[in-house]
């Protein structure tokens, strides 16, 4: 069973009687620096079509949604995405080298063993507040503490 912080929330959609977005597996790496931006990174199922549209934290001035991308050149970027689909029915997860939450302008670095609330603003499904646990500086995913 994992021991990272399994989150859901509850909204309730308009004519669509009671829906649920599951938030999993939330964590973001330690950073070495506060001066440099950190990823956090989570997965997502919605039981009906929703879209990520807001994030926030007390521990960073801006969090924005990045996706990498392979340009024709073969080289990668990263770009900001303005809102997250989340269609009915599918996992949505967010990883290293993909689509990742970036952390900007943090008042301390990130230290491993601690963790920091995120809060997530949903088109329809509202606002949750979840704990992020921060993992080590070359951490892959929660997978690493799960036993």
């Amino acid at each position: 069973m994992k021991n990272i912080l399994l989150a859901t929330i509850v909204a309730l959609y308009p004519l669509a009687g009671l829906a649920e977005v599951a938030i999993t597996d939330p964590w973001a790496r330690a950073s070495i620096l506060a001066s440099r931006p950190a990823a956090a990174y989570l997965t997502f199922e919605s039981d009906v079509d929703d879209r990520l549209v807001g994030i926030t934290t007390s521990i960073a001035e801006t969090v924005s949604i990045h996706a990498v991308e392979t340009g024709s050149d073969g080289g990668t970027r990263m770009t900001t995405i303005e809102a997250l689909d989340l269609p009915a029915g599918q996992l949505v997860k967010l990883q290293p080298g993909y689509i990742h939450l970036m952390l900007m302008g943090l008042t301390n670095k990130l230290e491993e063993g601690t963790s920091f609330a995120l809060t997530l603003q949903f088109e329809t499904g509202g606002e949750v507040t979840l704990d992020v646990p921060v993992l080590g500086i070359a951490a892959i995913g929660p997978e690493e503490v799960s036993q």
